[in-house]
């Protein structure tokens, strides 16, 4: 995160401030305007801020709200999604739905207990809030049809006899309705061992009118499968997929991710206070850091927003961030006092050399995280909000309120003589000067051209094999051992229908969905896609009307095709809609080619857009129109589009903001492109590394690409400092070495510090925080190393020849 260390013991044009002992002996209105304001009313700022901390804290108790929403999560501007959302009345099921597989692990589904069991999983998924009820599917509902043609024409009915008693007879019967529905692979397992429930949802809760409790609707469907599961004696295994489910799931592991999230906070206040061995001190910086997340989700609660899996990481950043700069306010007050200072006077000259530089770095962290709001996608938007609101009142609780509060508690004694000892002994100095040494023009060289080599093999593949969206099948924010994934590969390896959905809307006039060209295109689109690595198989209204109007004609495969003639095409498309009503609206203007994938992986959709939308561009007319697209992956396939639109953008818009606020300060060129080249070269690398990983760049990346992206701190305060010695006339390996001992120890501190703590997430059984924990634990490294080695470096070449008057261009 942000590494910003201050003090150094000797003299030193950095801390040209007077010791003062006695209160009396120092000018209380010297200072900027600001300054006076603050140090003059502290009462009213510690006071206000115990007030806004019982207040907040009291709003992110009480309605902090832990949830998802299924249209938050689709960028809602889209022609994917505007063409889903027009038509989404008529296409129910291509949404937000379950699919829950009940297997009969000592049989099949031809046992009178094991469908007695399907009967009660049925009636309960049916009666949850929240499911769109006339659109469920199972062996036991009505709507789940077989047709036969006899010599008297068409016979059929639902799949389960109405006279089902559990007898053989009627067990029989069910299994030649099962063949004779054609549901095999899509209601009913290839293996006859397991069947489907589809369980489609709606936007909102008729109830309350409010989204889904997805967090809810999770513990149901698990008490659910807990309970008959264990009445079964292990005979009945439920399986459950869907966006619902794997939401619910992450919403649940997010209290385990908070588990994780103390232990990383308790591992940065263990070592802060190992290295400052003041308890008050590090109290102060910890407790206002908590103090930061506390406001900040206080200020969530307020608006009304939720915390969903995108925001999970969000407080971890805030506090991290706060760490980061309560230590550098920390370490200038504990050197100040060591002189001999007094504490009140030793916060004021803390706060007058380090506000503007820390105020300018938070503006970066602003900036870094209110470019997310490019991103379509609602969702991340409030990520932006969320996280920039987080970083705003860190101005407040640790730029302000942690000088304060530390005028009055003051640093431990041995602390205040810790501190003007040498860094870490001989070891440590022997480390300083060997970073020194990159000054130098051999070292210097060699570093640029060792960081050149591999930044360039890095960029290399992010720009050949970097992929946006899931790079793996199943859920990849769960482990593959998760619940979750082994269900989904469970439906998957059983049934020829996946739960990933691509759809593509042919669109015609009234009735124009039983015209024989438009049959004829849907079937042609129908062939194409199923051509596409990664499709199980397709369904259209010319699928059924192809197999309706073969058994017409006493089931001749001669008729196995889509005939001209407009009489017969109509017959079957009166038949089709008694077998399944969803495949063409009630005035067959409307109507879906549904494509069934393996997985959602990002080549996968990729290839599939590909194919659809070039035969919408070759085949639509002013009849008919080809719109992409409906169904979970058809969405998903949008939401890749809009990350990837946006990832440049995103990327510009927080370097340009990075350089701007890095002129603002350093006030050179020269200077900006030396802070900005690590930045760079360590986001290239952690690019590379998400590949390595198997992370693909989507919703959830994005935050911590972001973070990666604007935070130049490391080098922006190495850089503040070794300007401000060239200025005053020393060389360049003097100036780097004393901006070394000013502030290297606390960015090698925080840097060590904040990839500890985040490192302990590897371990998280949610393998999003577990991937999250990686790349962060690299960006701290990297970006602390890159800043030592190539801050140096970069000078000698760029900031090595002073003009007169010490000004560098």
């Amino acid at each position: 995160m942000k590494a910003r260390g201050v003090g150094s013991p000797g003299p030193d044009p950095m801390d040209a401030m007077p010791v003062i002992r006695d209160l009396g002996e120092f000018d209380a209105d010297s200072g900027s305007r600001l300054e006076r304001l603050i140090f003059k009313n502290r009462r009213i700022i510690v006071a206000a801020s115990v007030v806004l901390t019982l207040v907040l804290g009291w709003l992110g108790a009480t309605r902090y709200v832990l949830n998802a929403d299924f249209e938050a999560m689709i960028p809602s501007h889209h022609p994917f999604v505007r063409n889903w959302a027009e038509h989404r009345g008529e296409l129910r099921g291509l949404g937000n739905s379950l699919r829950v597989a009940v297997e009969n692990t000592r049989g099949d589904v031809y046992d009178p207990g094991y469908l007695e069991a399907l009967r009660q999983i049925t009636d309960e998924l049916f009666l949850m809030p929240g499911v769109d009820r006339a659109w469920v599917k199972s062996l036991w509902m009505p709507a789940v049809r077989w047709t036969e043609v006899t010599e008297e024409g068409f016979r059929g009915g639902p799949v389960m006899p109405d006279d089902y008693d559990g007898s053989a007879r009627a067990i029989e019967a069910l299994r030649r309705n099962v063949e004779r529905a054609g549901v095999v692979g899509s209601v009913v397992a290839f293996d006859a061992r397991s069947s489907i429930v589809f369980v489609p949802l709606l936007d909102r809760d008729p109830l309350t009118g409010r989204g889904i409790d997805y967090r809810a609707l999770t513990s149901r469907l698990e008490g659910m499968r807990e309970r008959f599961e264990a009445g079964s004696g292990g005979t009945h295994r439920v399986h459950v997929v869907g966006f619902a489910k794997l939401v619910g799931d992450l919403l649940q592991g997010m209290f385990q991710v908070a588990a994780y999230f103390v232990v990383a906070a308790s591992v940065v206040s263990v070592v802060l206070f190992l290295y400052t061995r003041c308890l008050r001190s590090t109290a102060v910086v910890v407790g206002c850091s908590t103090m930061a997340v506390v406001w900040q989700v206080g200020l969530v609660s307020a608006l009304g927003l939720a915390l969903d899996p995108f925001s999970m990481l969000v407080p971890f950043l805030v506090f991290a961030t706060g760490v980061s700069h309560g230590a550098q306010k920390m370490n200038g007050i504990v050197q100040d006092v060591g002189r001999g200072t007094h504490r009140l006077v030793a916060a004021r000259y803390t706060f007058r050399r380090l506000f503007l530089a820390g105020l300018t770095a938070l503006l970066t962290d602003v900036a870094a995280f209110a470019v997310l709001a490019v991103v379509d996608v609602p969702a991340i938007r409030r990520v932006a909000l969320t996280a920039t609101l987080g970083a705003l009142v860190l101005v407040f609780t640790n730029l302000v309120l942690v000088p304060v509060l530390l005028s009055y508690t003051g640093v431990g004694t041995a602390a205040a003589a810790r501190s003007l000892r040498a860094p870490a002994g001989a070891r440590g100095a022997a480390t300083w000067r060997l970073l020194e040494r990159f000054a130098e023009r051999r070292w210097a060289g060699g570093s640029v051209a060792a960081f050149s080599a591999l930044v360039l093999i890095a960029a290399l593949a992010v720009g050949v094999e970097a992929r946006v969206g899931d790079l793996d099948p199943g859920a990849p924010e769960l482990r593959p051992s998760s619940r979750y994934n082994r269900d989904n590969a469970f439906i998957t390896a059983h049934y020829g229908v996946s739960d990933d959905l691509f759809a593509v809307i042919v669109k015609t006039r009234q009735d124009g969905c039983l015209a024989y060209p438009t049959l004829v295109a849907a079937d042609r689109l129908g062939w194409a896609m199923r051509q596409v690595p990664g499709v199980q198989a397709t369904a259209s209204l010319a699928d059924a009307v192809r197999q309706i109007t073969a058994g017409s004609f006493e089931g001749s495969p001669k008729w196995l095709t889509l005939t001209r003639n407009q009489l017969v095409l109509n017959y079957a498309a009166q038949q089709a809609i008694t077998r399944n009503p969803d495949l063409f609206n009630l005035d067959c203007s409307v109507m879906p080619v549904i494509a069934y994938l393996a997985d959602h992986k990002a080549e996968t959709l990729d290839r599939l857009v590909r194919v659809a939308e070039e035969f919408g561009r070759d085949n639509g007319d002013g009849e008919r129109a080809f719109l992409l697209a409906a169904g979970n992956a058809g969405l998903q396939a949008a939401t890749n589009a809009a990350v990837r639109d946006a990832t440049w953008t995103m990327t510009l818009l927080v370097y340009a903001a990075v350089i701007l606020l890095g002129f603002v300060t350093l006030r050179s060129w020269r200077a900006v492109v030396t802070m900005v080249v690590p930045l760079a070269a360590t986001s290239v690398l952690c690019e590379s590394l998400m590949i390595g990983l198997g992370i693909g760049v989507k919703l959830d990346t994005l935050p911590v690409i972001s973070l990666g992206v604007g935070i130049p701190d490391y080098a922006l305060y190495l850089l503040s400092v070794q300007l401000a010695h060239q200025r005053a006339g020393l060389p360049l390996r003097e100036a780097y070495g004393r901006s070394l001992r000013f502030t290297g120890k606390v960015v090698v501190l925080v840097g060590c510090t904040l990839a500890a703590a985040v490192v302990t997430w590897a371990g998280s059984p949610i393998k999003l925080q577990a991937d999250m924990g990686i790349l962060l634990t690299f960006m701290f490294l990297a970006n602390m190393g890159s800043a030592l080695v190539l801050v140096p470096a970069l000078s000698h070449f760029l900031l090595n020849d002073r003009k007169p008057g010490g000004a560098y261009p």
